[in-house]
């Protein structure tokens, strides 16, 4: 499977998630963010991965830092998307090295972080709205794969998540990848 075609895959369904807010203030499984700012949140890290696949320098992902969303949160999601694919999906983007967050790293590295942040993003996002994150598991389980092999190679203090959450191994796959990074799913 493509990676791109895979984050063009979760962007989509967490799209939907972000057209179905209802209330933009509602707590988050963030708790220091409302939905509004975990969506703001994504949209700054869009366009961080967008700047940086081009060689720029990003800005903040604090979404208390900068209003990315303006008055239209969901087409400005939908913008930052948008920008995110186009150049994830210029020739090359895959191979180069780009500096993100987590350091120094090749594109396929950095679709797999966009994927994984989007995965438990959707998921905190469904969580906050009452809505269903409906995610691939296939793709969810490759993303487990990428996150335990990545894992395994930071110091833990160099950690961006909460430790391990233990869940059932027969538990959906999106749970056992929330439960990975550090959120309880139940």
């Amino acid at each position: 499977m493509n990676p791109v075609d895979d984050l063009s895959a979760v962007l989509d369904s967490t799209g939907a998630l972000v057209a179905g807010v209802s209330r933009w203030d509602a707590p988050t499984p963030c708790p220091e963010w409302t939905v509004r700012e975990l969506v703001n949140h994504l949209v700054l890290g869009h366009r961080l991965f967008t700047a940086a696949l081009s060689g720029a320098k990003g800005a903040s992902l604090d979404p208390h830092a900068a209003d990315a969303l303006g008055d239209d949160p969901v087409a400005a999601y939908r913008d930052a998307v948008a920008g995110l694919l186009a150049a994830f999906r210029q020739p090359g983007a895959l191979e180069q090295f780009v500096e993100v967050p987590a350091g120094t790293v090749p594109g396929i590295v950095a679709v797999h972080l966009r994927i994984v942040e989007e995965l438990v993003h959707g998921w905190d996002l469904a969580r906050a709205t009452g809505q269903e994150a409906k995610f691939e598991d296939a793709l969810v389980e490759r993303e487990i794969a990428f996150s335990a092999a990545k894992l395994a190679d930071l110091p833990p203090e160099r950690s961006p998540f909460a430790p391990p959450v233990p869940v059932a191994e027969d538990a959906p796959p999106l749970d056992r990848l929330v439960a990975l990074l550090g959120r309880s799913p139940s």
